[in-house]
């Protein structure tokens, strides 16, 4: 199954991404814009791995502070259009333990950068972002949580299959 660990986005702060997608189709962008329920910020995308437990298992001996994000921006990388979000050096830190937490344990990881941001949109069909306000929200994260991604007709599905405070 293919997994990856994050903070996912529910309250005030995916309703600021969602009015942020609703500008950007009144602007006229077409792409695949992200659901509402997958707004997420990951911190470790391990892909396909057949124990989740042992995941979990190796979660809950990282610490974790619960930590405040707030949106900042939007910005654009890889045919992907996203908003940005301010990350606290505590969160940072607990991405390094955990991602080397995993990785003694013969966890798989992507190697890429800590690079936080949201996913807003996937191929846009234009080079630039218009000027639409960017998202102004925050969320308070007290744990982390492991989910299981499957490719379904309309897109992404995303499933927490377990959380770590």
């Amino acid at each position: 199954m293919r997994l990856f660990i994050a903070l996912p986005f529910e309250g005030a702060a995916a309703e600021a991404l969602s009015r942020t997608q609703d500008a950007l189709r009144r602007a006229g962008v077409k792409g695949n814009y992200t659901k509402k329920e997958n707004f997420h910020v990951t911190l470790a995308f391990i892909g396909e791995y057949p124990d989740p437990d042992r995941v979990l298992d190796v979660m809950s001996g990282v610490p974790f502070s619960p930590v405040t994000l707030r949106l900042d921006g939007l910005g654009a990388f890889d045919g992907v259009w996203w908003a940005g979000v301010g990350v606290p050096e505590t969160l940072s830190a607990y991405v390094r333990r955990l991602r080397r937490a995993l990785a003694d344990a013969g966890i798989p990881t992507d190697k890429k950068k800590f690079n936080p941001h949201v996913t807003l949109i996937r191929r846009p069909d234009r080079a630039a972002i218009p000027p639409v306000p960017p998202p102004s929200a925050a969320e308070e994260f007290s744990g982390v949580s492991l989910f299981r991604s499957d490719r379904g007709r309309d897109g992404m599905i995303y499933t927490e299959i377990g959380y770590v405070k």
